[in-house]
């Protein structure tokens, strides 16, 4: 059979033809197979709708299309997409940044798969310790069994039963009539005894437990015989164990479990045989019973009484949603897992301690426990390495190894997600696979590129098909067929513009991103303009003496670094200087920052700036001002704060989550259009009032579809169909709401409108003409009113959330803090970003950027780079001065970024 991986790149392209999805016109391409193809252009162009509405989203249906009826009753129905033809199609997986299901759960060890192996590893070689005395554990005779139900106090009453099933599916009749045959009568079922013909029917997909009573004992003289029988015919029917419900005369009853495979030798306490569920903080036979296998605990759990605690862990999960305050648990400090699990080491580490090192640290750790195993544990042991070696150098290979294992897969960013994600599909093996991957070079450092490329490179070389959507310029000068998309976005977009070599597409006058390529055009800012060039820092005197962290003196910087040429709202130059910062991988750092001013924070993934500024200059600004947020990292002391009065984090979390937000509730625009159609004159005859035009609202919306524009259809069988309404035609409100026009168009079709359209539409209402403005400024001018949120990316609804904060009326004193505001944008949109950011400066306010941009951070008065790499090698401010400074600073890895820049920017 021929390797797949040796097909020729010649293959027959897929051919894509016709394709109308959403904006695409019409639209013809082909994608070439076993080769990297980059779509690309501006922001709204059509890119992801060629990609994933109409490539993925086609090869998803014909796979699903393939199953049974019984099998896509589990799956989401997808439709046909809008397209005449699609040849050539390969099975289509799709890498995309949304985190989909991901929960407090949900770790990098278990989203890899790695956990899964580790499990395996302790349950087949690790090392058991009791948890009372910390002795190593070993087998225990029937003998020593039966001398420890001897030694209860007399008139214990002891219940003795075989453990025959514990904690699996099924309904279990032949286990019952097993049982019987042994001439039992009794069996306990998940905790409740029973006459065996007494015993309900067992729900199969439940979880059982089934223990044979096989003697009722009282301790008195005498009994020896009969406990000793009662006791071998125990262990002799569950293969070794033997469950005892003890009830002594004065104490409380307990229930115990003897071993002739698993017991102390001092102590003489048993334990359960180690299976790979024994190590699953997933499963109750895992996890700690205190946190229920989340490692933390509110601290209103910690006040309740413990047998509620395994109750209430649970709402903990919602609880830490709402900033709730929570601890580390006190039983399992962290670990997951219950005491017993916590005690099985190999090479003297337990399992929590493994997935808490770093990931280079760890793959040390796997490749040197062979030396402490004997030879059998050694052949156990040697697969489950070598897989679980090969994912972490995976891992590795993206980019991502500054993470450590039971980094909660939560707290990730959309690009450290789809990097892990490409690291597993990687290490699966597919072939002849077309992969769908959604921006990966977001939140990585310049640095990274070369890794993650060399990833994907080895995808498109085990013979796959990788089809990216990007707007990296590296990744781009990488790809074997760039396709561009636009010119504009919406509908002034969706038509190809370019394709071919990224070479041609440079030379391709007509393509937007050919111009970028090929340094026709630049990203550039206000300030730092020569001759339509970047200004490279040749003034010897703008770069003070350096430091061994390479931070310019603010003094010095401040007065030769052309800082003082911004509008600053005051004479003096003010600051905030946050000290003593420590929290995660941070290294006692001091963090000064001018007000006033757009300051960048870069640093390789991983190195402390979320740390920093997300988790511990942002909660603590908010203490100061007030403000609810989560406790912020460990500092000794913040100055300065005085100076904001307001303090506004933009993220790129999700403006709403139902089908009826939309840009226009979020921004506030849909009240003063409202309050437009109210004063209308049909209105006023009609009695219609503002909240009449609200497809929220009874009175107004549709009555069938309730304003959502659409039915949901229950399908036996088949997943529920969403089909458009039948009453109003997805126009969300009612026939007597649609007769009200303004301008001779409905609330419905202002709805539809583009913010480009309405923008102009509303021309002559100032207060809604404003709001569109600000929405346009920042390059969302395609993106219709009514659009659905949860249709929106991360770095549209981010942008939806400046636009807001810009057509507010601002105090001169607000500190902005934007999380890669770059994300998802062209270079052309990252122009138009870095003027609505400079209004925001202009205006005496301090935008805070954690960005790897390099043509943002070069347009910022002030960086502050951290590193010099990622994890435990990170932490520290590298270098901290204007981009000149940066630039100057040997150490600094964004410094060489952007020296390139500058070096690529002078006159030729």
């Amino acid at each position: 059979m021929r390797n797949p991986a040796a097909v020729s790149t010649l293959s027959p392209p897929i051919r894509i033809r016709g394709a109308r999805v959403h904006n695409l016109k019409d639209l013809n391409v082909d994608i070439p197979r076993n080769q990297l193809t980059v779509i690309t252009g501006v922001s709204g162009s059509g890119k992801s709708s060629l990609a994933f509405d109409t490539l993925f989203a086609e090869g998803q249906r014909q796979y699903i299309d393939t199953l049974s009826t019984y099998a896509r009753q589990y799956l989401d129905a997808i439709p046909r997409p809008d397209v005449d033809l699609i040849e050539g199609l390969a099975p289509t997986l799709s890498i995309d940044q949304k985190s989909g299901t991901q929960s407090a759960r949900s770790t990098v060890a278990t989203v890899t798969e790695i956990y899964d192996y580790l499990r395996l590893l302790y349950a087949r070689v690790g090392m058991p310790h009791c948890t009372h005395c910390g002795s190593s554990i070993s087998t225990q005779t029937t003998d020593a069994i039966i001398e420890s139900l001897a030694a209860y106090p007399p008139r214990t009453k002891l219940t003795l039963m075989s453990p025959m099933v514990r904690g699996r599916k099924g309904a279990h009749a032949d286990v019952l009539e097993k049982i019987a045959a042994h001439g039992l009568v009794r069996a306990r079922v998940d905790g409740e005894v029973y006459l065996l013909e007494d015993v309900p029917p067992l729900a199969v997909r439940k979880n059982h437990t089934i223990e044979a009573v096989v003697d009722r004992i009282v301790i008195k003289a005498g009994v020896e015989a009969r406990l000793d029988e009662s006791t071998r015919l125990a262990v002799r029917l569950s293969d070794g164990m033997c469950a005892v419900l003890a009830e002594p005369p004065d104490t409380e009853s307990e229930t115990k479990l003897f071993s002739t495979t698993m017991a102390c030798v001092e102590c003489g306490a048993s334990f359960e045989e180690l299976e790979p569920r024994t190590f699953s903080f997933n499963s109750p036979y895992g996890a700690c019973p205190t946190c229920d296998g989340l490692g933390v605990v509110s601290e209103a759990d910690l006040e309740k009484p413990t047998s509620g605690r395994r109750k209430t862990a649970k709402a903990s999960t919602r609880k830490k949603a709402d900033s709730e305050s929570t601890s580390v648990c006190p039983t399992c400090h962290g670990g997951r897992l219950r005491p017993e699990a916590l005690a099985v080491t190999i090479a003297d580490e337990s399992l929590p301690q493994v997935v808490a090192m770093p990931l280079p640290e760890a793959q040390v750790w796997m490749n040197s426990i062979t030396d402490t195993l004997s030879e059998l544990h050694r052949r156990v042991a040697a697969p489950i390495q070598a897989e679980v070696i090969r994912r972490m150098e995976f891992l590795r290979r993206v980019g991502v190894d500054y993470l450590t294992l039971d980094r909660s897969a939560a707290t990730l960013s959309g690009g450290e997600l789809q990097r892990i994600r490409l690291a597993t599909c990687i290490g699966s093996g597919l072939v002849s696979v077309c992969y769908v991957l959604d921006e990966p070079s977001i939140g990585l450092h310049p640095a990274d590129h070369d890794r993650l490329l060399g990833a994907i490179d080895e995808l498109k070389r085990q013979g796959n098909t990788v089809v990216i959507v990007e707007h990296d310029e590296d990744t781009m000068w990488a790809a074997d067929h760039l396709i561009d998309i636009g010119p504009g976005a919406g509908v002034h977009g969706g038509y190809l513009v370019s394709q071919g070599s990224p070479e041609e597409v440079a030379s391709d006058p007509a393509s937007p991103t050919g111009r970028y390529l090929s340094g026709k055009e630049i990203i550039s800012d206000r300030r730092s303009i020569v001759d339509g060039r970047l200004r490279p820092p040749t003034d010897e005197n703008s770069v003070p003496d350096q430091s061994p962290a390479c931070q310019a003196d603010p003094v010095t910087a401040e007065r030769t670094s052309g800082l003082t040429t911004l509008p600053t709202g005051s004479a003096q130059q003010h600051w905030i200087t946050l000290h003593g910062a420590s929290l995660h991988n941070l290294q006692n750092v001091t963090l000064k920052l001018p007000l006033g001013r757009l300051i960048g924070i870069s640093g390789v993934s991983g190195s402390g700036k979320s740390s920093l500024i997300v988790d511990t200059l942002y909660p603590a600004l908010a203490a100061k001002l007030g403000l609810v947020a989560k406790p912020a990292g460990k500092h000794s002391r913040l100055v300065g704060a005085d100076k904001i009065d307001k303090l506004i984090p933009i993220d790129q979390s999700p403006i709403g989550r139902t089908s009826r937000s939309c840009p226009a509730t979020y921004a506030g625009v849909l009240d003063p259009i409202r309050n437009v159609f109210a004063a209308t004159r049909a209105a006023k005859t009609l009695g219609f009032s503002a909240s009449r035009f609200s497809f929220n609202s009874p009175a107004g919306r549709c009555e069938v579809c309730k304003g959502n524009g659409f039915e949901r259809i229950e399908m036996n069988f088949l997943s529920d169909l969403l089909i458009e309404c039948s009453r109003c035609g997805g126009k969300r409100f009612n026939r007597q709401t649609l007769q009200v026009r303004f301008k001779g168009a409905t609330i419905a079709d202002v709805l539809n409108m583009t913010i480009e359209a309405a923008l102009e539409f509303f021309e002559n209402v100032p207060k809604v003409h404003t709001l569109l403005a600000s929405l346009f400024d920042v390059g969302l001018g395609y993106v219709t009113l009514g659009q659905s949120s949860t249709t929106l990316s991360g770095g549209e609804a981010q942008r939806i959330k400046l636009a807001t904060e810009l057509a507010r009326p601002g105090t001169g004193s607000t500190l902005y803090l934007l999380d890669e505001p770059t994300t998802g944008l062209h270079f052309s949109d990252v122009q138009r970003l870095l003027i609505v950011l400079n209004r925001l400066v202009a205006a005496g306010n301090t935008v805070l950027v954690i960005e790897h941009h390099t043509d943002l951070l070069a347009a910022c008065d002030w960086l502050v780079d951290l590193g010099p790499r990622g994890g435990e090698g990170g932490g520290r401010i590298i270098a901290a001065g204007t981009p000149a400074d940066v630039a100057a600073c040997e150490d600094s890895l964004t410094g060489q970024f952007l020296r390139k820049k500058y070096a690529a920017s002078r006159p030729q």
